[in-house]
């Protein structure tokens, strides 16, 4: 149902979306403050719809579908807005595009097998590059002025955001190519 738990945090997350692209269009540390905090309870809501789904008993097709585009369409938008204000420091614009190719990849792979009745299970180390993306979208959303907002303009945000979304990129490639390789096995040439 729509109105189950786990869906309405689903559906939270790309309402979000416009949000948080607004905080950052902003151009102030308020807004950037404002859109890494909406980022963090969007990834909170990521989290807590399969949980409870799973704890509650309402897993559903609806939620299976829109998790992951809710992820994507998030994770997407916010690279996006990032790269077209700029705030893409230190050549990091380059693992954003690795990042949104993956996406695009795996998540047309996936369609393409379930219509083969396979599916291609998330691995660990996809959780692992998960946690080094959204936290490296968090970083970059807040960006150097919420240091300035928070008095503490030695904190380098967006350095240490960039730094976390190549990390991010480089298990990208990883998990990228092992999820490649496995549904390359049921594709008929």
């Amino acid at each position: 149902m729509l109105t189950d738990l786990p869906n309405v945090l689903t559906m939270s997350r790309i309402v979000a979306i416009p949000v948080v692209v607004g905080c950052v269009a902003w151009g102030t540390p308020l807004g950037d403050a404002l859109a890494c905090i909406l980022f963090i309870l969007a990834g909170i809501t990521d989290y807590l719809d399969g949980k409870l789904a799973r704890s509650r008993q309402q897993l559903s097709d609806f939620g299976r579908m829109f998790d992951s585009i809710a992820d994507k369409l998030l994770v997407g938008a916010c690279l996006m807005v990032l790269a077209g204000y700029a705030r893409l420091p230190y050549a990091s614009l380059w693992p954003a595009i690795i990042i949104l190719c993956r996406e695009i990849l795996v998540s047309g792979m996936r369609e393409y097998l379930a219509e083969r009745k396979a599916s291609l299970p998330v691995t660990r180390l996809a959780k692992w590059k998960t946690g080094f993306q959204m936290t490296a979208i968090g970083f970059l959303l807040a960006g150097d002025g919420t240091g300035l907002l928070l008095q503490m303009p030695w904190l380098h945000v967006a350095m240490t955001g960039a730094c976390l979304l190549w990390i991010a990129a480089v298990l990208t490639l990883i998990t990228g190519w092992d999820y490649l390789t496995t549904g390359l096995r049921y594709v008929e040439l």
